[in-house]
């Protein structure tokens, strides 16, 4: 019989976990495999983890605002299949999927328009069917053709609006007298009946180019070169239509400017996707521009295009915006035009799905249940401190064992029950932990989590000596490496791997990350009560972006109320979340152990001074410019004024490997995949890998997590979109 491999995973985020749970899908695993999680503190999740508060009513505290925006296709087959294997009992609370998540379609945006905000709402078409069973595996022609509906419902509502009879006679332009006869040949139609087209209607102009788009399909390369030229010419011909009709409404009409972006944005996504000829260089092509550039390049109004609050807004979504320099936004084109594309067309169900408790409660406790039932065994409060390679593998792996249980022969049990739910507390349970211990840990605050924690010094004043260490041993305690830090962590977790491996170091070099920085409100009065104005007749609560900075994406998360465990006399009306990027650009040493407190007081005065200064653009019945009603924050009945902040929850993402992993323009050129280093028993996991999507997400997280356990076993044998910026065929 073979003898097992040891597979040490070290953290415990979406890629990691992922990497687990497919290991353990795989035949015969049992037989092959022995699976150790070594995890920093007393939670899995990285920066999903999310924890219950017991002293404010087992309340949801999040690193951020988490919902699953687009098409999540390989995230939903993977926690399906968790939730279907798991089958918890009916009667429990989040017992299926359908349970856990919930799609929504309303989306809002806010403009900045002449010194004034005006608000966006969006209501994404519904789209039939399991998320799971949609694909991201859709080619150029493909896209278009999918997105030809969205665009010509954009032109034809602004046909309409307009109230203009006369003639489009798009034929008049010079890009197009000199084509219409190709045009006739190429649909097999009488060159009369073109000239029709094109001087006649508008939407029967479009409908030409729907004709040419479903060509594609059966043609051969010279002759989707001849369509794409045609079809880029007829593209061009919209846009000036488009331009010359509106360009003189568009500051003083809401509707046709919205309309006008919509048009605009996707004609030039189009025109960019043909004559960078993207169906043969792939969208990774793109990705030596930022998406502003690349719209800009072709042409898109500047002013309100690219500028636009959609625009803004997916920059906001992948907190695009290096060392949080909001008047610097960087990301690759091929990166958003491939994910704006995908949200638009392959989504099921919701553009949108909210997990219906915290982040921890729906994916993580769903894991760890089920990975711990399968045998795979967690090591809590396993601080890894180092990696240390020989010639061309991991030989070694030292870890500080940050506290002793109170019962060495028990292993922790991480989770409390919340209402039913098995979900993540947090802060340690003190209960399982060494009484000393515990005691210090609470005497002085000690988040073990915190790159720059104390612990350590505090242990040694206490004791004399410093934290225990042990040393895995390749052979002995482990044959294989999966490493689920974030990119972030490698310089201080990895040195002499990054002496080693140039490939490696370029990559830490080039994959950016960035701090950032949420806060969340448990309110005392309902959304409709703050006076928000826009809500769906369906009940859909606003998920928002493009705000005010530093907090440019709000969400009113309601459904999570339920969830938690207030006392009936003191219960909030609603809770809403806010984050976005943190402006930083340097980070102190380790013994700095100041510096997560000073930037967590930063947020906190980041946030009061958006309630003060510009929640009532959102929140008029409770805000004025200026002031903000403190009574409607639920709070200790000792604290009055602005003090009624204090009962929140505010955070400062700092730490290594909770920073968000950027796509800044050229930097997908130097990811690696999983095994792509140099050492042959180190896998790497994470969403700053090359996945095919290349975003900090958790499809892009899935995906990783996917990769690493193929890479071992070879389950599962294919990852849908993971060819995402390749051409067609390769």
């Amino acid at each position: 019989m073979t003898q097992k491999q040891k597979v040490a995973v070290l953290g415990g985020g979406v890629s990691a976990m992922t990497a687990a749970f497919y290991l353990t899908e795989s035949q015969d695993w049992q037989d092959k495999y022995d699976i150790t999680v070594y995890q920093l503190g007393w939670r899995i999740g990285g920066k999903g983890a999310s924890g219950r508060n017991k002293e404010y009513g087992q309340r949801i505290e999040e690193h951020g605002l988490h919902i699953w925006f687009g098409a999540y296709v390989n995230s939903f087959r993977t926690i399906e299949n968790v939730y279907n294997t798991l089958n918890r009992p009916k009667d429990k609370p989040l017992a299926t999927w359908q349970e856990a998540f919930k799609p929504q379609n309303f989306v809002v945006l806010q403009e900045h328009i002449k010194n004034e905000w005006k608000t966006w709402p969006n209501e994404f078409p519904f789209i039939p069917g399991n998320p799971a069973d949609s694909t991201l595996d859709l080619t150029v022609w493909e896209f278009i053709r999918a997105a030809y509906y969205y665009l010509k419902d954009f032109l034809t509502e602004l046909h309409q609006i307009s109230g203009k009879q006369h003639k489009t006679n798009l034929a008049e332009h010079d890009s197009l007298k000199d084509i219409v006869s190709h045009l006739a040949t190429h649909l097999k139609q009488d060159v009369a009946a073109i000239e029709h087209a094109l001087q006649n209607d508008i939407i029967q102009s479009i409908e030409l180019i729907k004709q040419l788009a479903h060509i594609h399909a059966d043609a051969d390369e010279s002759q989707v070169h001849a369509h794409a030229s045609i079809i880029s010419r007829l593209f061009h011909a919209l846009r000036k239509w488009l331009q010359h009709e509106f360009a003189e409404l568009l500051d003083n009409n809401d509707e046709i400017r919205r309309l006008f972006i919509c048009a605009d944005l996707g004609l030039t996504m189009f025109i960019g996707l043909i004559e960078d000829k993207v169906h043969q260089r792939g969208f990774g092509y793109l990705n030596q521009w930022d998406y502003r550039e690349w719209l800009t390049i072709h042409d898109a109004n500047v002013e309100f295009t690219v500028n636009s609050a959609i625009v803004r807004g997916f920059y906001d979504l992948a907190f695009a915006y290096p060392n949080g320099d909001f008047e610097h936004p960087n990301i690759e084109a091929g990166v958003s035009v491939l994910a704006m594309l995908r949200m638009a067309v392959c989504y099921r169900g919701g553009i949108m799905w909210e997990m219906q408790a915290g982040m921890g409660d729906t994916i993580f406790s769903p894991f760890y249940e089920l990975l711990t039932q399968r045998g795979v065994k967690f090591e809590f409060f396993n601080c890894v401190e180092e990696l240390i390679p020989g010639d061309d593998s991991i030989e070694q792996i030292i870890i500080t064992e940050q506290v002793q249980l109170n019962n060495p022969n028990k292993p922790y049990n991480p989770l409390v029950d919340v209402k039913g739910l098995p979900c993540w507390p947090s802060e340690p349970k003190y209960e399982e932990l060494n009484p000393q211990q515990a005691a210090w840990l609470q005497e002085n605050d000690i988040n073990l989590e915190c790159f720059w924690s104390d612990w350590a010094k505090v242990y040694k004043e206490k004791t004399g000596e410093d934290l225990p260490q042990k040393t895995l041993t390749k052979g002995v305690d482990f044959d294989l490496v999966v490493f689920g830090p974030s990119v972030g962590s490698i310089p201080h977790l990895c040195p002499k791997l990054l002496e080693k491996d140039p490939k490696l170091a370029q990559m830490v070099d080039k994959v950016k990350t960035v701090a950032t920085q949420a806060y969340q409100l448990w309110l005392t009065k309902t959304v409709a009560e703050t006076g928000w104005k826009y809500l769906p007749e369906n009940g859909e609560k606003p998920v928002l972006s493009g705000f005010v900075e530093p907090f440019d994406t709000w969400a009113a998360m309601d459904q999570l109320l339920c969830r938690e465990d207030w006392p009936a006399d003191h219960e909030p009306k609603n809770a809403s979340y806010f984050c976005n990027a943190y402006p930083i650009d340097n980070y102190p040493p380790k013994d700095d152990y100041q510096f997560p407190a000073e930037c967590k007081s930063q947020v906190k005065n980041n946030a009061v001074n958006q309630l003060k200064n510009d929640i009532y653009n959102l929140w008029p019945s409770i805000a004025q410019q200026g002031e903000f009603d403190w009574n409607s924050l639920l709070a200790n009945q000792d604290e009055q004024g602005e003090d009624r902040f204090n009962s929140q929850y505010w955070r400062c993402n700092v730490d290594p490997s909770e920073r968000y992993v950027l796509s800044v323009k050229g930097s997908s050129a130097y990811r690696l995949k999983t095994d792509e280093t140099i050492f042959n028993n180190l896998y790497l996991t994470g969403d700053w890998l090359s996945t095919g999507v290349n975003a900090g997400c958790v499809e892009a997280a899935t995906m990783a997590g996917m990769q690493t356990s193929r890479a071992i076993c070879g389950y599962p044998e294919s990852i849908d979109g993971e060819n995402g910026f390749e051409p067609k065929g390769k």
